[in-house]
């Protein structure tokens, strides 16, 4: 089953589950007591289609979560629920757009890029990790976690051996992490049991070169620890990709018949293991609920998936065990392989865990630590305690600043041109502007909108074309537009993005306008074009406007009072399509038509006392109002 077909879930009332076991065990081997990282050298290895710590049979009990997703001051948090929970070890993802921002401009440091901290932080706590550092992860990320300036060369293809520029861009990101990794692995005292070479491939691509390169090139860096691949149960009726002794991981929904006896032609003497037990699913704009596990016989097909595993001492990890947020621009899309059915993902990536997105346990994790321990026989560590939540009263957000009074210098193209090579950005919003004339009513088409574009005449509103359907946008990419009566007037096209794509074979989903755009069946050349990155740089430089505007395309601010400094989600219920900063830090994307209206800002971005609140929409130019709340979903 592919990632993006799986069965869709929506919100379910608490329910309790014993630990009662579906078959009597008789293996000793789930419940023998592993070592945990103390910073000794351990070994780590397969032996007999098994996973061998210290040279005795181990079950990876493992939880996914991303650094990237979590705020840093809860990372500890969030890694003793998982260990609460029954699990031994953390699965995550790198993503390779963060670490690298720019061609050879890493930041392994910053806040939540620190991914070796993270890792430290696990074996302080006593967790063992799988890491997952890509170059591919998908994820439902930006791109699945593949850098967007790959975009800005038209002969990048990437995922491919053959491409000469793509290989050579993921030896730099292998020469910079491998340092960094080594002194994290096992057998030098780390946590890191296993690194995953790559994810979903044989779903991707048949070129049986690639998997062995790039565990070639890991070893070339001194990272010569056991290997994993992750694919989905499909691609295994015809698979090309692998490594000799490389264990093989399952992707799947927890409670499936995961087809084992078949991975394992794939694996030979190397383990088979389930790479990720989808105990949830994601969520995207429009959806008519959030993808949550809602109603008793999806939390029982879920518990009693999970029992078959303990009970067959079966290796898994369990996707995702805290899903957090998409902050920032991080959210990804899906679409079909023609780029057609566009669908990008919510700002939150509460994905139905078992860890919410606030840190709260959710009553799959009552149930899957209630069948963990019952099954081990042996006690866990207490949960720890949630981090407090507040609210804010309901405050008017006003108009601050006009983007139309905030363009840098346009570059000038014969022909619209996109984001990535125009401006070396796969994120942010663009202006395209050209003066044309007609002597009656015409109509203007569209072609290539990456992702949703609101279209002026001499500044006043005409209409909007959107990638994504919804019942505000009419089908087609085709506007009429009225007579200027001879006059020269100015059309200008404003081009915001969603994520880029993150799964399947349209890997080259560039942002901005791709296509021409004509005038009565005749294209338009020579245009003006600005191009805005949105990043907190570009937010505290704002001019603001002179006077009150009438024109969509707003910047917005207003100043909200707290009594502490706790966690809150920002109801933006009020309002249209954009984005929410808090003090400076963006928390993603909003849009009315949902599900998700409430945007998650942690107690570290907030302050006690007085607080920013910075808001863009593409369609209001009224102030509305906002509140503090303390769920999701309400």
């Amino acid at each position: 089953m592919k990632r993006r077909t799986f069965l869709r879930l929506s919100a379910m009332a608490p329910l309790a589950f014993g630990a009662s076991r579906v078959m009597a065990d008789t293996s000793l081997s789930a419940a023998r007591i592993h070592a945990t990282p103390n910073g000794k050298p351990h070994t780590f290895g397969f032996h007999g289609r098994e996973f061998l710590l210290d040279g005795q049979p181990m079950q990876i009990r493992a939880g996914q979560m991303d650094p990237i997703r979590v705020p840093r001051s809860y990372w500890v948090h969030r890694i003793r629920m998982a260990k609460a929970m029954g699990l031994n070890t953390i699965s995550l993802y790198l993503m390779w757009n963060a670490l690298e921002p720019e061609p050879g401009k890493f930041d392994l440091t910053t806040d939540r890029n620190d991914f070796s901290h993270f890792i430290e932080l696990c074996a302080q706590e006593g967790m063992w990790v799988f890491l997952r550092p890509g170059p591919y992860v998908c994820a439902e990320w930006d791109f699945g976690g593949l850098p967007a300036w790959l975009l800005r060369d038209p002969s990048v293809r990437v995922r491919q051996l053959e491409n000469a520029h793509y290989m050579q861009a993921v030896s730099r990101y292998f020469d910079a992490l491998a340092p960094v990794i080594q002194p994290l692995l096992v057998q030098n005292g780390g946590p890191v049991l296993m690194v995953q070479l790559a994810n979903e491939y044989n779903d991707f691509s048949r070129g049986p070169a690639y998997i062995p390169r790039l565990r070639r090139m890991w070893e070339q860096r001194g990272v010569d620890i056991p290997f994993a691949i992750a694919d989905g149960m499909t691609p295994l009726d015809n698979p090309a990709a692998a490594a000799a002794g490389t264990a093989v991981g399952l992707d799947g929904p927890l409670g499936a018949k995961f087809r084992f006896d078949q991975a394992r032609s794939i694996a030979g003497q190397a383990p088979v293991f389930v790479a990720e037990a989808w105990v949830g699913w994601y969520t995207r704009w429009n959806d008519e609920a959030f993808a949550t596990v809602a109603y008793a016989d999806k939390l029982r097909e879920l518990a009693t998936g999970l029992r078959q595993l303990m009970d067959a001492d079966r290796s898994f990890s369990l996707y995702e065990v805290h899903g957090g947020t998409n902050f920032g621009f991080g959210a990804g899309a899906n679409a079909k392989d023609d780029g057609s059915d566009f669908s990008p993902m919510i700002t939150s990536y509460n994905y139905g865990a078992p860890i919410n997105e606030r840190g709260e346990p959710t009553a799959n994790y009552h149930a899957f630590r209630s069948i963990i321990t019952g099954t081990l026989k042996q006690p866990v560590m207490d949960m720890p305690p949630v981090p407090p939540v507040g609210t804010f009263a309901s405050v008017k957000v006003k108009p601050y600043a006009s983007l139309w009074d905030n363009l840098p210098a346009p570059i000038h193209v014969h022909r619209p041109q996109s984001n990535e090579v125009l401006f070396g950005r796969g994120s942010g919003v663009v202006v395209y502007r050209k003066r044309i004339q007609t002597e009656a009513p015409t109509m203007l088409r569209i072609e290539g909108v990456r992702d949703y574009a609101t279209v002026f005449v001499d500044g006043q509103y005409a209409g909007l074309v959107s990638r994504v359907k919804d019942q505000d946008v009419p089908e087609g990419n085709t506007l009429k537009l009225p007579s200027t009566q001879g006059r020269n007037v100015e059309l200008e096209i404003l081009v915001d993005s969603f994520g880029h794509v993150n799964y399947g074979h349209f890997m080259r989903d560039e942002k901005g306008l791709v296509g021409h755009v004509y005038l009565d069946k005749k294209p338009l050349h020579g245009w003006q074009v600005h191009g805005l990155p949105l990043d907190n740089d570009y937010v505290r430089t704002l001019k603001p406007a002179a006077a009150q505007s009438t024109r969509p395309g707003m910047f917005f601010r207003a100043k909200v009072e707290r009594d502490d400094a706790t966690d809150c989600y920002v109801d933006l219920s009020e309002w249209n399509k954009g984005y929410v900063w808090v003090n400076g830090h963006l928390l993603g994307r909003y849009w009315h038509i949902g599900p998700q209206q409430r945007f998650y800002c942690p107690a570290e971005w907030w302050k006690q006392g007085r607080n920013e609140v910075v808001i863009f929409d593409q369609h209001m130019t009224r102030g509305a109002r906002i509140r503090g709340v303390t769920t999701l979903i309400g």
